[in-house]
């Protein structure tokens, strides 16, 4: 990932409902969730909601699939992996003990 990818990602992460909305799309993965129901999760107006997404979505970290009439957004954890490992990528000079915490932490997650 480029700087400016991950600039782009960052500040898309960096608003609350924003933060929020992807958390709960990492959740509800791999079936993902229609916008009137994150709306309505997270109490935002759709049309709020609508713009929320579009900006996740220009990102990089979120996707969008229609199925029949509503359109389902997913995390796009292609997109997580690569802002991850961007911030990560030199941890601590290689040197591994120092990122054995880091590490640690994110094994149980999957």
């Amino acid at each position: 990932m480029e700087s400016g990818l991950a600039i782009i990602a960052l500040g898309a992460l960096a608003q609350g409902t924003r933060l929020d909305t992807f958390r709960l799309l990492v959740r509800h993965e791999p079936d993902g969730m229609a916008a009137g129901e994150i709306a309505r999760r997270l109490d935002v107006p759709q049309n709020t909601m609508s713009a929320h997404l579009g900006i996740l979505a220009r990102a990089g970290l979120v996707r969008a699939e229609r199925r029949s009439r509503s359109i389902i957004y997913r995390a796009d954890l292609d997109g997580l992996r690569a802002l991850t490992l961007f911030l990560v990528k030199d941890c601590c000079a290689g040197n591994a003990e120092l990122c054995a915490p880091l590490i640690a932490e994110l094994a149980p997650c999957c």
